[in-house]
């Protein structure tokens, strides 16, 4: 009778065991999720972005991240500076970029764009418009938010020395680009050829492989992500509006006060 109460007991603590360890990867999934950090892709959650964060650093070392950049558009005079600190392979960059609609969707109904029947407008296509229209700076500043965003980073930093930024972004940005990147290129440098194939759409294929295997951006990512660790941002998508922070999948609507404050 010992024996079996011995085995119940241990049976009842196995379970609980379990159960406490399903929690805990609920509550850190949900964690990373506050901080506009990534979740793997196969199974993406929901994005719960903080509210925007009081300003925690100055104006000045916003423009310093500016200055610091490889990819930026205007200058850092202008009354309005946009940052975004991303990773190709991050999902909820994607959400925010706009390209990838069923993406958009597959992490929850707040993410489905106004085209697809939902409510939400995605940032960075927005934040581009007051660019273009001379009344905003642009910087893209890489971070590692999901861990295979490496090349992908390499190829924009390439196209945006021939001013091809914008349309490899966007290709990147897409379905495609999502898992051209995340389930065969990765950060494979053997790989120059397929991303450099799968972007000859918008971008000289043979141009691209050659800045890829030169080498000369290798370095670049890791003084991005040093850059955008000096202005307190460890996940991704990150944007700042000025100095105004806003960490994570932010639909547009959630940051147009501060984009007005900031113009006035």
């Amino acid at each position: 009778m010992k024996e079996r109460v011995g085995i119940i007991q241990a049976v009842l603590m196995g379970l609980l065991v379990i159960a406490s360890f399903a929690l805990g990867s609920l509550y850190t999934k949900v964690k990373y999720l506050e901080k506009g950090s990534s979740v793997p892709a196969a199974a993406p959650q929901a994005a719960q972005p903080q509210a925007p964060a009081a300003p925690t650093i100055t104006l000045d070392q916003v423009k310093n991240v500016f200055k610091q950049a490889v990819i930026k558009f205007g200058d850092s005079n202008k009354k309005l500076l946009l940052i975004e600190v991303a990773d190709p392979s991050c999902p909820y960059c994607h959400v925010a970029a706009g390209k990838n609609g069923e993406l958009n969707k597959q992490v929850g109904d707040r993410f489905t764009l106004i085209a697809d029947g939902g409510s939400y407008i995605a940032p960075v296509p927005e934040m581009k418009k007051l660019v273009d229209a001379g009344r905003a700076a642009f910087a893209y500043v890489y971070t590692n938010g999901h861990g295979n965003g490496e090349m992908g980073t390499k190829a924009l930093y390439c196209a945006y020395e021939k001013g091809k930024f914008w349309e490899v972004h966007d290709l990147l940005m897409t379905s495609a680009g999502y898992a051209a990147i995340n389930n065969s290129i990765k950060n494979d440098k053997t790989k120059s050829g397929e991303l450099a194939d799968f972007l000859k759409s918008v971008f000289n294929a043979g141009q691209m492989k050659q800045c890829l295997d030169s080498g000369k951006y290798d370095a670049r990512i890791a003084e991005d992500s040093k850059l955008a660790a000096g202005v307190g941002v460890r996940g991704t998508p990150g944007f700042f509006i000025n100095a105004t922070n806003f960490a994570g999948a932010y639909s547009w609507n959630d940051m147009e006060t501060a984009v007005a404050d900031a113009l006035r």
